[in-house]
């Protein structure tokens, strides 16, 4: 894979470069994702709601690890080894899947991985991800606050520069003017797949927000793109959550990055743009809210898409409700972020928890 090179994983073109052109390719970007992902409409969840509900599946993104992440590290990793990097720095809760995908596709493309990693609720998933994280040889260092975190991650920082690693550092959810540019992306793409009649234009997008880079994105590229479809953001997380301004003030840094590297110009957006839902977050971030594991069990097995209790299934709840109160509603859509990769196809001997850094050892010794 090369830097700049825009093409998908079988050798389809970006969305962005179908539409914009040569300048696209001036942007640094490694192929990860196998593009455009597939829409479809859930019929029985259509049934069951009195409302047409399509999905969006980006749980196709990869079909190692799908899900939102592929996408922004395209052009994260891509930016990284255009500036030279052999490291990259990034953070997440405990049993961060946005760690594990980063850890996983930098190694991938020769990069080294530190995660710096906040407290989230301890379960049998969130164990078996911080052992994958080691296997795929991420340095992992545990903040249980925010301050300790951040003086954690700058003296690990100073490391890495002193080791001549030159740290690229991608922020929480990779939700930075440059991973943005992954979801400005996929609208255009769903913009396309609109105009080919795979879909009618839904009303509203269901999607979770947690760091708020892929809300920036699609409602950026959504309205350039022409369509009136509004995004809705269910908010997953309290540690930073974003809110309209700060989801505002990223599309516009991701406007101005494509206006600057390719010539690209994005309408401006403002805050009456973004609309959240703010009633599915549960105890916090990364706890089990039982109303929307109700969800995610019927639609796994009635529809036949797996969803996970931190993000989607809060998403999907908040569709639902929405949709029993707005049953003359036109179509909306569900776009599914949630990767259904197992660990143990990615890392298959996992190692022994004594292997970890002794901070994180306890997360096993006290369940």
């Amino acid at each position: 894979m090369h830097v700049g090179q825009a093409v998908s994983a079988q050798g389809n073109r970006l969305a962005l470069e179908r539409w914009f052109g040569q300048n696209m390719r001036e942007l640094p970007h490694v192929a990860l994702t196998t593009l455009p992902t597939r829409v479809h409409r859930l019929s029985h969840w259509s049934d069951l709601l009195g409302i047409e509900v399509w999905v969006k599946r980006d749980d196709e993104t990869n079909p190692r690890y799908g899900g939102n992440k592929p996408r922004k590290l395209e052009f994260l990793l891509g930016e990284a080894l255009q500036a030279g990097s052999r490291r990259v720095l990034t953070f997440g809760g405990l049993g961060t899947h946005h760690g594990l995908a980063t850890a996983l596709f930098a190694r991938e493309v020769g990069l080294r991985v530190g995660v710096g990693l906040l407290y989230q609720p301890v379960t049998a998933a969130v164990r078996e991800n911080l052992l994958a994280l080691h296997a795929l040889d991420a340095e992992l260092f545990y903040g249980a606050r925010v301050p300790a975190l951040a003086a954690k991650a700058a003296w690990r920082w100073l490391q890495y520069v002193r080791a001549g690693e030159r740290p690229y550092v991608i922020p929480t959810g990779g939700s930075s003017a440059v991973g943005t540019l992954g979801y400005v992306n996929a609208a255009f793409e769903f913009a396309e797949q609109v105009r080919a009649g795979d879909l009618p234009v839904p009303e509203r997008v269901f999607v979770p927000l947690g760091s708020g880079g892929t809300v920036a994105g699609l409602a950026l590229g959504l309205k350039a793109a022409g369509l009136r479809t509004r995004v809705v953001g269910v908010l997953v997380s309290d540690i930073y959550p974003p809110s309209p301004r700060k989801l505002c003030r990223l599309a516009a840094r991701t406007a101005a990055y494509l206006k600057v590297k390719a010539g690209i110009p994005l309408p401006a957006l403002t805050e009456e743009d973004f609309f959240m839902e703010r009633g599915y977050l549960g105890a916090g971030y990364g706890a089990a809210l039982p109303p929307a594991d109700a969800v995610a069990t019927w639609l796994h097995q009635h529809e036949g898409i797996k969803l996970d209790g931190t993000y989607t299934a809060k998403a999907a709840l908040a569709l639902e409700r929405w949709a029993r109160q707005h049953r003359t509603a036109g179509p909306v859509l569900f776009w599914l972020t949630y990767s259904q990769a197992r660990v143990v196809d990615l890392v298959p001997a996992l190692p022994d928890y004594h292997a970890l850094p002794r901070e994180l050892q306890r997360f096993f010794e006290n369940p």
